[in-house]
């Protein structure tokens, strides 16, 4: 008997245009990130749509309990981002909300149905540079070394763990020292920090703590409240760790910022 042909499985195409989310914090005060996100996408040959109408993910509203706000904002991106196309976002915790809590937030609500279909289609940036793009990075820099901190939100909502790694490795001359306490939260948490200032500022404290102990003079993350958090105590305290979002150091390193 002829040994029977196995089918030729067809890889996916990749996509070659995508919306991009800005996130507010970006918007407000990390411009760079957001722009070095594009850029990245840009790069890897892809179209990128910034829709003027988005605003907020609706986070903040949900997680203080102001549920119906939370639903008329997050209803405002489902008109702003309506064409079947990938949604990419520079954090998880925002990236997290659309695609974890949309589909719950809308229970029972006659946007329910677009709002899974909305879910189906974001993606957090990393996880989709190597995930579905597949980029490659040449590496133009002076050597340095760096540590990584996840979002909780990047890693218990979206699952992205070794992605952002896998990048920064593609770099020659990026030395990735890896923090034994990384999974543990920064303590920001959006208004928590600012209900339970204490406790906030402990665990900040922590994990600041571990950052030195690695040796590393620059903190990489891909959420710009963890960003801002860990990065204003280390300035209130005198510390001198570097903080930047993962976006907008692989585009100085690759491209030239």
């Amino acid at each position: 008997m002829t040994a029977a042909t196995p089918p030729t499985v067809t890889a996916p195409a990749k996509p070659d245009t995508v919306y991009f989310f800005g996130t507010c914090l970006v918007d407000m005060l990390y411009p760079e990130a957001g722009l070095a996100g594009m850029d990245l996408l840009r790069h890897a040959g892809v179209r990128v749509i910034f829709p003027e109408g988005q605003s907020c993910c609706g986070q903040p509203a949900r997680n203080s309990g102001y549920m119906e706000e939370a639903r008329a904002v997050a209803r405002a991106q489902l008109d702003a981002f309506p064409g079947d196309i990938p949604i990419v976002v520079p954090s998880g915790s925002c990236a997290g909300m659309m695609k974890t809590h949309y589909p719950h937030l809308f229970e029972g609500d006659p946007d329910q149905p677009r709002a899974i279909a909305f879910a189906a289609r974001v993606h957090e940036l990393t996880a989709f540079l190597v995930n579905v793009l597949g980029v490659t990075l040449e590496d133009k820099g002076a050597p340095v070394t760096v540590t990584w901190h996840p979002s909780c939100h990047s890693l218990r909502e979206m699952g992205v763990v070794e992605e952002p790694k896998a990048l920064l490795r593609q770099l020659a001359n990026v030395t990735l020292v890896e923090n034994k306490r990384e999974r543990e939260c920064c303590g920001f948490g959006g208004t928590f920090a600012v209900r339970q200032a204490a406790v906030s500022t402990a665990m900040v404290s922590d994990k600041l703590a571990s950052v030195r102990e690695t040796g590393a003079g620059t903190l990489l993350s891909g959420d710009c409240g963890c960003l801002m958090n860990i990065g204003g105590h280390a300035e209130k305290v005198g510390d001198g760790t570097r903080c930047r979002h993962i976006a907008e150091f692989l585009m100085e390193r690759c491209h030239g910022g």
